[in-house]
């Protein structure tokens, strides 16, 4: 399946810095940065589950907020890109 992963993490402290950053990596290991703060991810139904249990692990729930939209079908079909294009397309190999 094919979702948008977004979120807002505080950054008023050095902790909420360090939070920004791991958030940053989990969604990096699932998916592309389309955004600053947004990622699309193709995943199965047991990686979305890491995911959201990963994504737990790092906030914090007082003051952060993370927004996951689930898709029926291609991620692709459902988005229109104004302005920069991005690199590569969602489910592309990275090849180095």
């Amino acid at each position: 399946m094919d979702v948008l992963v977004t979120y807002d993490v505080s950054t008023t402290s050095p902790a909420g810095e360090r939070r920004l950053a791991r958030v940053a990596a989990v969604c990096e290991r699932y998916g592309t940065r389309v955004q600053y703060s947004v990622f699309e991810c193709r995943l199965t139904s047991t990686a979305l589950e890491r995911l959201v249990g990963e994504l737990l692990d790092e906030i914090d729930p007082e003051v952060d907020s993370v927004r996951i939209y689930r898709f029926p079908g291609d991620l692709t079909a459902s988005c229109t890109t104004l302005g920069r294009p991005r690199d590569r397309a969602l489910g592309d190999p990275w090849i180095i």
